[in-house]
């Protein structure tokens, strides 16, 4: 396992300091404030330490209210909305300052049979083809807006092994390209066998590229380049079947509308084998600056 991988962990290893409060630790990501996929990891985190370990999550919904600080601690507080026979939810509150940043409602559910069917998976190069990001990310060095930005976005995913399988936003400024994007990704190193951890992982994961279609479909590289600035809204994920974090999930994504200074993203992701694990959406703001 990577000492990066380790600090993560170590960061969603949430200190209990009430009965339904929870603190979590932040660090600073590639921009200064808290990954939104940070907090809506430990969320879910908060909210899956107060559910029967028989419950596995399905569904969260959350909404990004503030910029997090990331020199901050942040404070979890659960609410249990309802213990049914088969089903749990839970509301969870993140809050900095004083001042909510952040709301999650997550669903659990007991396992039970049922009908099945999924879409089938896309098309994708095998992962272990593609360039790792050490190796793709200095090859656009001259088109990033600071020195540095290759260090901080390889400190930042440093825990996942990502991988693109077309080129990135920032490669290809100025073109405008069909608003899809693909990547496979997987965490860098071997987890316990414990369902919530990998859902966590996944949602950490799940905010990281998710409107990179947006940007591709107006040829723009997003803050990397400086010629978008935009943050997380709200996001929504549903986990249909069990799957593994530390093994390659393919992260297909697309954009079916960008308007009013808003941007959407949806995507699903598939297990190698090709079984469809998750449904992701998300909006976010997606604003051109003035002058460029």
């Amino acid at each position: 396992m990577s000492q990066a991988l380790e600090a993560l962990l170590d960061l969603l290893d949430l200190e209990q300091i009430e009965q339904d409060i929870f603190r979590g630790q932040s660090r600073f990501a590639v921009v200064p404030r808290v990954f939104g996929g940070q907090v809506a990891a430990q969320a879910l985190v908060a909210a899956g330490r107060t559910v029967p370990d028989d419950r596995f999550a399905h569904s969260l919904h959350a909404y990004f209210l503030r910029a997090g600080d990331a020199g901050a601690p942040i404070v979890y507080t659960v609410d249990r909305i309802r213990d049914g026979r088969s089903f749990t939810t839970r509301r969870v509150v993140a809050v900095q300052h004083g001042q909510p940043i952040f709301h999650l409602s997550a669903s659990f559910q007991t396992y039970e049979e049922g009908m099945d069917h999924q879409a089938d998976m896309p098309a994708a190069p095998d992962p272990e083809t593609l360039p790792t990001a050490a190796e793709l990310l200095p090859r656009y060095i001259d088109l990033y807006r600071e020195q540095g930005v290759v260090e901080r976005l390889l400190e930042a995913r440093d825990a996942v092994d990502l991988r693109y399988v077309d080129a990135p936003p920032f490669a290809s400024v100025g073109e405008e390209r069909e608003p899809r994007s693909q990547v496979w990704f997987r965490t860098n190193g071997k987890l316990a066998d414990d369902p919530l951890l990998h859902v966590c992982l996944a949602t950490y994961v799940s905010d990281m590229t998710l409107l990179d279609s947006v940007l591709l479909a107006h040829g723009r590289g997003g803050w990397v380049t400086g010629d978008v600035v935009g943050a997380s809204l709200d996001h929504a994920m549903w986990f249909h079947r069990p799957f593994r974090a530390d093994e390659w999930l393919l992260y297909d994504q697309e954009s079916p509308s960008a308007s009013g200074g808003r941007g959407l993203g949806q995507a699903r992701i598939y297990t190698q084998d090709g079984r469809l694990a998750v449904t992701v959406i998300q909006e976010g703001v997606v604003r051109i600056p003035r002058g460029s």
